[in-house]
């Protein structure tokens, strides 16, 4: 029986689920696989990459899904969402940001729809619906933290969590409110070894006058791809970038740093302890190879046990 690349729940002989289709659009009755390989959609990304917006060590396509022809159609602009293929040194970094991403879903984190697709040759491409986009032609201001701190790509990891923090205050509606959000974003990202987090991944977004963080993307375990583990973080935490404590991470970032109550910071850390269990399952279903989904286990339950959770 097959496993529903977009639910992770069964769909028998069929390579998508009712509800999986559902999600895309109420008309879908079917998806075609996609019209290319996991090479073909790599030189397709590196061909159209001074075309479009999306940037990144990943190989992205923007594209848009077609109800009636039944399949997502790769566009240089106006695309709906994006597509990052099968990466050529790295392995199944598409099944990994998904399981990632319904990890973060767990917590109540905001995750766009998000889920795989099979392409021609049988691999996985991952796909996230852009949440900067809305109708037929609307762009929804965003900005990402690299710009509202006036770096670039190429200085993007120049900067500290501390300084995120003082961004937030600065630019949000809400701060106290965003803080508490940055706070389990920052939990997170340590507990599942994604120590890639850097200014360009975190952003901002304008909804009905608010400025407010966007949902969460790019969340990945890049630790479990990297032959040596190097940083725990991206930007430095108390001058820091690994050997990382619940001192630092709960009561230096959560209550000295982001000023939330202690009552805050136990709800935070209650959700997550109450979704192990789910996260857990979610690695032994999910679509990584046996060893893959072994290595993620092995460093949840590390740090787990690091952080007394």
């Amino acid at each position: 029986m097959n496993l529903c690349p977009i639910t992770y729940t069964p769909c028998g002989k069929n390579r998508y689920s009712e509800a999986g289709l559902k999600l895309l659009g109420t008309g879908l009755k079917t998806l075609k696989d996609l019209e290319y390989t996991a090479e073909e959609q790599r030189k397709e990304a590196f061909n159209r990459a001074s075309k479009m917006s999306i940037q990144g060590v990943q190989p992205k396509l923007s594209a848009l899904l077609s109800i009636k022809d039944e399949k997502f159609i790769i566009v240089d602009k106006s695309g709906r969402y994006i597509l990052k293929p099968q990466h050529q040194f790295y392995t199944q970094l598409p099944e990994n940001e998904d399981l990632t991403m319904r990890l973060a879903n767990e917590v109540d984190l905001e995750i766009p729809l998000h889920g795989l697709l099979w392409s021609k040759d049988n691999t996985l491409t991952y796909f996230i619906k852009r949440f900067d986009r809305k109708g037929q032609n609307d762009k929804v201001p965003v900005e990402d933290f690299a710009q509202l701190a006036g770096l670039s790509r190429d200085t993007k990891y120049n900067y500290s969590m501390e300084m995120i923090v003082k961004l937030i205050d600065d630019y949000c509606t809400f701060p106290a409110i965003e803080k508490i959000k940055l706070f389990k974003l920052v939990i997170f990202n340590y507990l599942i070894g994604n120590e890639d987090s850097h200014l360009k991944n975190f952003s901002i977004i304008t909804v009905d006058n608010q400025i407010r963080l966007t949902p969460c993307y790019d969340l990945v375990n890049s630790t479990i791809e990297l032959n040596e583990q190097h940083e725990e973080i991206a930007l430095t935490l108390k001058g820091k970038k690994k050997h990382l404590t619940r001192t630092i991470l709960v009561n230096y970032f959560g209550i000295e740093r982001c000023e939330l109550t202690e009552k805050s910071i136990e709800k935070v850390l209650e959700t997550i302890s109450l979704a192990i269990p789910k996260w857990k399952t979610l690695i032994e279903i999910s679509f990584l190879s046996k060893d893959m989904k072994g290595k993620y286990l092995d460093l949840l339950n590390g740090r787990l046990t690091n952080l007394k959770l």
